[in-house]
């Protein structure tokens, strides 16, 4: 019986690292995804377009400068 358990646990190890090793995420949301440096976002006071990495990030949203931000 543990050899049984030993055996399809080894299968199923390699199956999981023969289709990549990675497991679908439960915690974030579908629509919700990462953004590269260089990705462009709408500030929301002005509606400029800024990179992400030259932004300022309140609460979830994207400014432009201090002026911008409440």
């Amino acid at each position: 019986m543990i050899l049984k358990l030993i055996v399809f646990a080894v299968v199923g190890l390699l199956i999981y690292k023969f289709f990549g090793g990675k497991l679908p995420t439960f915690g974030k949301s579908p629509h919700e995804k990462k953004l590269d440096e260089d990705t462009l976002v709408e500030c929301e006071t002005c509606h400029t377009y800024v990179t992400v990495k030259e932004s300022i990030i309140v609460n979830g949203k994207y400014y432009c400068s201090e002026e911008c931000t409440p």
